[in-house]
């Protein structure tokens, strides 16, 4: 699939305050084992990309404060290859920046956006997936997603509604984006089958997207073209400090794909879990007999079931009589949450920041 006109940007500026405590903003979960796989979850991203497009045409683009991390687990990444964003403003910043970036560099660029911390376990699909990918987006001018055909009403995810009736080389044109819906709303979109969970995965020619982004987002469009002089020169990160400072804090999918009209997407099936919460790390791994999920090597199970439990591995813990928790300790914090209450943790690090301040962060 080698391609000179195939990039991918690896998004790798998170924090994943969903995976506290072990996901810190020194060292987020992108750079985590979360699975006891052996990898990081960005070294298995990029490991999966390489099959996919030229090495010297994959990027990174991450937070200044995490480049050491990325070098010291990516070593053999080029200093070109790294983009430092000076502060986090979601995803459109990154985006058009992108763009911007590689229309300098060559016009003719297709463009693969992808999250650093998802999880793929048929990698030979995802291979063939973003092949129709690329080939779509080489023939046509538009703005594609990849739709995964969701297997539960899930309220953690975004849906895409698609037109299921016109194929365009292997692309459905959308017709609606939903946000997070309420589990009766999810409930019904599974029945209806037109809908598919977003992965946030995106794909787009150059052109497609700098039209896109002058239209939706044209202050930010016009902020990123006032630098075209320096892009890919030793002035471009000093320039990109003053810029981002000027962009709004706003993801793709609110700020272009939810009001583009030449948005389409490909269902998809290669085992995709975006990995953004305990739970999901629990579903997608191995279980002993009780249904407990372990990581640590002095781990006592005593009448407990259907528990995540993370440890160092030099500590001894005996869990006893708990049934469908999250336990996860770290040298300085132990967490012992419900399992049905995961996804308030997010809350629970706000009241840590404002009881105990950064410390804990």
């Amino acid at each position: 699939m080698e391609n000179k006109n195939n990039y991918v940007a690896i998004m790798a500026g998170g924090i994943g305050s969903r995976f506290w405590p072990e996901s810190r903003t020194q060292y987020p979960k992108q750079f985590l084992d979360l699975l006891g796989t052996g990898k990081s979850l960005i070294q298995w991203t990029y490991n999966r990309f390489l099959k996919i497009c030229p090495k010297e045409n994959i990027y990174f683009i991450t937070n200044e404060q995490y480049i050491g991390a990325l070098k010291a687990q990516i070593p053999e990444v080029n200093d070109a290859n790294i983009i430092s964003e000076p502060s986090r403003k979601n995803t459109a910043p990154c985006a058009v920046y992108f763009a911007h970036k590689l229309m300098a560099m060559n016009p003719d660029a297709n463009i693969i956006m992808s999250p650093a911390d998802h999880l793929i376990m048929d990698e030979h699909a995802f291979e063939n997936t973003m092949a129709d990918a690329l080939n779509f987006v080489s023939k046509h001018d538009s703005l594609l997603t990849m739709g995964i055909k969701p297997t539960r009403p899930d309220t953690g995810y975004g849906y895409i509604q698609y037109d299921t009736e016109e194929e365009i080389d292997k692309g459905f044109r959308v017709k609606t984006f939903t946000e997070k819906p309420s589990l009766e709303l999810a409930r019904t979109f599974l029945k209806s089958g037109d809908f598919l969970w977003n992965s946030g995965i995106f794909i787009w020619n150059v052109r497609a997207i700098m039209e896109a982004s002058e239209k939706f987002l044209p202050e930010m469009h016009e902020v990123f073209l006032s630098a075209t002089e320096v892009y890919n020169t030793a002035d471009e990160h000093d320039v990109m400090s003053e810029l981002y400072a000027q962009c709004t804090n706003i993801s793709i999918d609110y700020g272009i794909m939810e009001k583009a009209k030449n948005v389409f997407v490909i269902p998809s099936y290669f085992g995709w879990c975006d990995l953004g919460t305990w739970e999901s790390a629990y579903e997608n791994s191995n279980k002993d007999y009780l249904g407990n999920s372990v990581f640590g090597d002095n781990v006592m199970i005593i009448d407990a079931t259907e528990c995540m439990v993370k440890a160092p591995a030099e500590k001894l813990v005996v869990l006893q009589g708990l049934e469908k928790f999250i336990v996860i300790d770290t040298p300085d914090v132990l967490l012992i949450c419900e399992r049905n209450r995961e996804q308030q943790i997010k809350e629970y690090v706000a009241e840590v920041k404002r009881n105990k301040g950064d410390k804990f962060l």
